[in-house]
């Protein structure tokens, strides 16, 4: 089992793990609402949500918008979407045998950040006659910190879902405790404990939802993180071979 895959499934029990937990502080949260000497019975997802207040929804939005991000991000931040393994032999085959048509043809055919750097290079390349090594480097890794940023910088949505959430379900947690004492300060009389009740349950429903939508982005985000890390540093990789072979073919010492 690879070392990516075992970062996967920590990552994966790890979010098991504070669903869990969040789980057991609403469930806390609900018991003590409904007080010490009351039966307990089984809460339905739409009495919490009911009890949560509006935020909750906004939560449920912000969850949404994180597993499409999770998702998109596994299907984006792969070797084989980044830097293809058959188009990096055909490129770079073609540049050494001096088919700069061709390894142009084959980038446009695939799209990708491998692409953009290769076609930066031939493009520099065919318009200049003689070609500056200084120059053909700054261009290549002009461009590869272009491809580095643009990888790296979609992970920053996931993280900040992880940090928006929590401060989504804090602003839940002050309405929640707001309404509760509303409660004692319009009419001390005819406060009664069960309205009190209703006011925290609804604050500590929002800081456990807040919890349970933002523990796992910022786990993903950090794993994400790294994987973009990695592939920035196999395109470096990459680009050093092709402004390589590009300067061979025009004969020019490195």
């Amino acid at each position: 089992m690879t070392t990516r895959r075992l970062k996967l499934i920590a990552c994966g029990i790890t979010a098991v793990a504070a669903l869990f937990a969040c789980s057991q502080v609403l469930s806390a949260a609900e018991s003590t609402a409904a007080g010490a000497t009351v039966v307990s019975k089984s809460t339905t997802i739409r009495e919490i949500i009911d009890r949560g207040g509006p935020m909750l929804y906004v939560l449920a939005l912000a969850s949404l918008i994180g597993l499409a991000m999770i998702i998109y991000l596994f299907l984006t931040l792969r070797r084989g979407q980044v830097i293809p393994a058959a188009l990096r032999r055909d490129v770079l085959e073609k540049i050494r045998v001096g088919s700069l048509a061709d390894a142009r043809t084959a980038c446009n055919y695939r799209p990708c950040a491998l692409s953009d750097v290769v076609l930066t290079g031939i493009d520099y390349v065919e318009a200049n006659s003689p070609v500056d090594p200084n120059l053909l480097k700054d261009v290549i890794e002009g461009e590869g910190n272009r491809q580095a940023s643009a990888i790296q910088s979609q992970t920053q949505y996931l993280l900040d879902v992880g940090v928006i959430a929590p401060m989504i379900g804090l602003l839940g947690t002050v309405f929640g405790m707001v309404h509760a004492f509303n409660v004692v300060a319009f009419d001390l009389a005819k406060a009664k404990p069960m309205m009190l009740a209703q006011g925290v349950s609804e604050a500590l429903i929002n800081t456990a939802g807040g919890l349970i939508v933002g523990i796992p982005a910022m786990m993903f985000y950090a794993y994400f993180r790294g994987r973009a890390s990695k592939l920035v540093s196999q395109l470096e990789v990459v680009s050093t071979e092709v402004m390589t072979s590009l300067l061979k073919v025009r004969n020019i010492k490195i």
